[in-house]
């Protein structure tokens, strides 16, 4: 095969990160950030809802809809642009659950779903506000993946979208959170609560009026207590596929994983990764301004070679993810968004503690906001798809690879 791939960014798209970043700069400053983790803002780590219309109206989750459904019709390499944009500004709220509940309105996409899951969306009285009101920002939808994972910014949300094994479903917080247990996260921008494995009703089943299945509790859950059934207005959005369920009890990954609820998982992944990539190249700034700024024995201390090779170090790391991040964009691959996903948790963690290596005593003071994004970067490394389920989708690609091969 001859030629060479181009992978620069269009000018469509250098234009949309541009916005995304002026937009950020100008409605999520970081006296916005600030104000809300030091407790100074009444809602304190409440998503911004005025913020988050904002965000809605500027096409953020509207990126993949269709212009004939009203959304922008991009796709996902642009929705990671984006996505980089917010976790360089650490916009806090869940950002990727919103986004794929929004692009369940896009037509013909839930794989093997059929014209039946498009009317479930279109038609169901609660399916068709949340999706509508998550496109343009109305909306705020946090994720619930099958295992019991944690849920972020549950008091926020209006809707959960919940993955099962194959299906996927669109609930009412609040019946999520009737059952759920607040726990202390490490990012004070970030709330967190445990809730007890949720199981999603098989592929078919009506939509409306019925009760979601849910598991038994699980050793530690609220009070001991079995979780609250979920009133009408479940909605079941799609359904197909099989894969197997791993320890967690959230469906395994692999090449053979192809649902609904296994690529939207996948897509997540992405997306959190390109938060992260945000977050390793903004420290990589925050490190050089520091060390150009900051002198020690009458020079800047950029000009010692131990400081020099530390931010060397954080660029490479975040430039290798950023490559590994845009290819897995426009590839989809599994192995592909393992491997951004597994490179860029990387980048945001290390990054942030080689920046705060940097900004010396400084760095580990309330005050700087090094200690934020070392924070933001540990929760988001645990979300979706964590280092050891990467490696395992790594692994079951090359041993895939290795068999066709023999």
């Amino acid at each position: 095969m001859s030629g060479t791939v181009d992978f620069q960014l269009t000018d469509d798209q250098r234009a949309l990160k541009a916005g995304m970043r002026e937009l950020l700069e100008r409605r999520f400053p970081r006296s916005r950030l600030r104000a809300a983790v030091d407790g100074e803002a009444e809602r304190g780590a409440e998503v911004d809802r005025e913020l988050w219309r904002e965000l809605g109206a500027a096409g953020l989750f509207a990126l993949r809809v269709p212009e004939s459904a009203g959304g922008v019709g991009l796709g996902l390499p642009e929705v990671v642009l984006a996505f980089e944009e917010a976790g360089r500004a650490l916009l806090p709220g869940p950002l990727a659950a919103t986004e794929l509940t929004a692009h369940l309105s896009a037509a013909g996409w839930l794989a093997g779903g059929g014209p039946a899951a498009g009317r479930w969306v279109a038609e169901g009285s609660a399916a068709g506000a949340l999706v509508a009101g998550a496109v343009r920002g109305e909306a705020v939808v946090t994720a619930l993946d099958q295992g019991g994972a944690l849920v972020e910014h549950l008091a926020s949300a209006d809707a959960v979208l919940a993955l099962g094994a194959t299906a996927v479903e669109v609930i009412p917080a609040g019946a999520v959170a009737r059952s759920a247990e607040s726990i202390r996260s490490v990012d004070p921008a970030t709330p967190l609560h445990r809730t007890a494995p949720y199981r999603t009703a098989p592929h078919g089943a009506a939509p409306h009026g019925a009760a979601p299945q849910r598991e038994a509790p699980q050793r530690g859950a609220p009070h001991g207590t079995a979780p609250t059934r979920v009133a009408p207005h479940r909605t079941a959005v799609a359904g197909a596929g099989a894969s197997g369920t791993g320890a967690s009890g959230a469906a395994t990954t692999g090449v053979a994983a192809s649902g609904p609820a296994d690529r939207l998982r996948r897509e997540a992944a992405l997306l959190t990764a390109a938060q992260q990539l945000g977050s390793a190249s903004r420290t990589v700034e925050l490190a050089v301004e520091h060390a150009k700024r900051r002198t020690q024995f009458g020079r800047p201390i950029g000009a010692f070679q131990a400081v020099q090779h530390l931010c060397a170090g954080m660029l490479v790391r975040a430039e290798s993810a950023r490559s590994v991040v845009y290819a897995a964009a426009v590839t989809e691959e599994p192995g592909d968004i393992a491997a951004a996903k597994l490179l860029a948790d990387e980048a945001a963690v290390r990054n942030a503690r080689d920046c705060l290596q940097v900004h010396g005593g400084m760095g580990f003071t309330w005050e700087a906001d090094v200690h934020l994004h070392l924070k933001r970067a540990w929760v988001r490394a645990g979300q979706w798809q964590c280092a050891a389920e990467a490696e395992e989708e790594l692994a079951a690609g090359l041993l895939s690879t290795v068999g066709a091969c023999l």
